[in-house]
């Protein structure tokens, strides 16, 4: 899930990011949905909900460390806010929050590989 995660929220930043390049071809392909602010809520509304099955699995099954989720939520909020200081912003924005989603994942990747049991991490906390 944490890969699903990764991928997600990378092409949702990505999605973002070319758009004002897009805008432009759109109409000729018959694809101005993708312009659209609900599409973009819905990619990034998609990716919380699989980051936090992924990171809430990873926490109850192996390491039990909560900066990972933190790091998802903090991610999603400053995305979802991604006009917080105004429009010009918007692409360092987008790309600190994306970061911060993704870095979620690849902790949660890390922290569950350096398990070498269920047992051995429940008794450690």
């Amino acid at each position: 899930m944490d890969r699903v995660g990764i991928w997600t929220s990378s092409l949702c930043a990505l999605h973002c990011l070319l758009l004002p390049i897009l805008i432009p071809v759109l109409p000729f392909v018959s694809a101005s949905f993708f312009a659209e602010d609900w599409f973009e809520k819905t990619i990034l509304s998609l990716s919380m909900i699989i980051g936090f099955w992924a990171l809430l699995s990873g926490f109850y099954r192996y390491h039990r460390q909560l900066y990972p989720i933190y790091s998802l939520l903090i991610g999603g909020l400053v995305y979802w806010n991604k006009d917080m200081f105004g429009e010009a912003y918007e692409p360092l924005t987008i790309g600190f929050g994306a970061l911060l989603i993704v870095a979620a994942h690849v902790l949660n990747i890390k922290l569950c590989k350096s398990c070498n049991s269920c047992q051995e991490c429940s008794s450690a906390h």
